[in-house]
């Protein structure tokens, strides 16, 4: 599997780590957290939903910091996790916590689908990576295709439209799910449904919209690299013919 340099160290990264990552801290951590607060130091299910949202809560933070600038859904995603946290503080109810969490899928679902219509789709950042392998020529034959193929735009925006649908989705799935189901079995479920939907949209996303992009890419490059040596081989006989004429 390729690798890609990493911002700050310079180090290389793999993509599907870098992929997994916030999944396994957005998801992982909290559920792992609220279940050994509740049951290993006795905290009430309102506080350990409390503080297991402390971590997200902070990684949004520092991407923010990291970023050295402000990104839109980030800081938007934040301010959902606080406000949610507020409101159920206030309210005391534990099912408005689960739910709240649904209200960011909603909102990254709804922002997703949105961008589909402009010029850069949100999934574009994560997608680009792993289509163009983190190489110079493969990013320079993905703003090419982007420029000039309607097919490679296409599959562009579908990808995205696919994420949006499937967080859409779970979100709802999860609103239901926090005031039908036991608090108890919804901070697990919740995770479960995130999970698959993810897979999910990685799947489905992945078949129909990255692999043929990548091909896509792959046959850009190969195209360019034919062209360049079929131009060198051109400039060589020039050479050698005006060599060869020269008194």
């Amino acid at each position: 599997m390729s690798q890609s340099r990493s911002a700050a160290g310079g180090k290389p990264v793999n993509p599907l780590v870098a992929s997994l990552t916030p999944l396994v801290v957005d998801a992982g951590i909290p559920i792992a957290s609220y279940y050994v607060l509740s049951s290993g130091f006795g905290l009430s299910t309102l506080a350990a939903l409390g503080w297991s949202s402390v971590v997200p809560a902070l990684r949004t933070v520092w991407g923010l910091v990291a970023g050295r600038g402000v990104n839109g859904l980030a800081l938007l995603i934040l301010i959902v996790n606080v406000v949610g946290l507020a409101m159920s503080a206030v309210a005391g109810d534990a099912r408005l916590m689960l739910a709240k969490d649904s209200a960011v899928s909603s909102v990254v679902g709804i922002a997703v689908l949105l961008s589909v219509r402009t010029k850069r789709p949100l999934m574009t950042a994560g997608l680009k990576p792993w289509v163009t392998k983190g190489s110079e020529a493969g990013d320079a034959a993905w703003e090419r295709l982007t420029a000039g193929s309607e097919r490679f735009r296409r599959a562009e925006r579908r990808f995205s439209a696919i994420w949006g649908t499937a967080l859409l989705t779970e979100c709802v799935l999860k609103v239901v799910g926090a005031y039908t189901v036991p608090v108890e079995t919804m901070v697990w479920l919740g995770t479960v449904l995130t999970v698959v939907a993810v897979l999910l949209a990685m799947l489905i996303a992945g078949g129909s919209c990255a692999d043929p992009m990548e091909k896509m890419v792959k046959a850009e490059i190969e195209g360019g690299a034919a062209a360049a040596d079929a131009q060198s081989g051109a400039v060589g006989a020039e050479t050698g013919v005006v060599a060869g004429v020269a008194p």
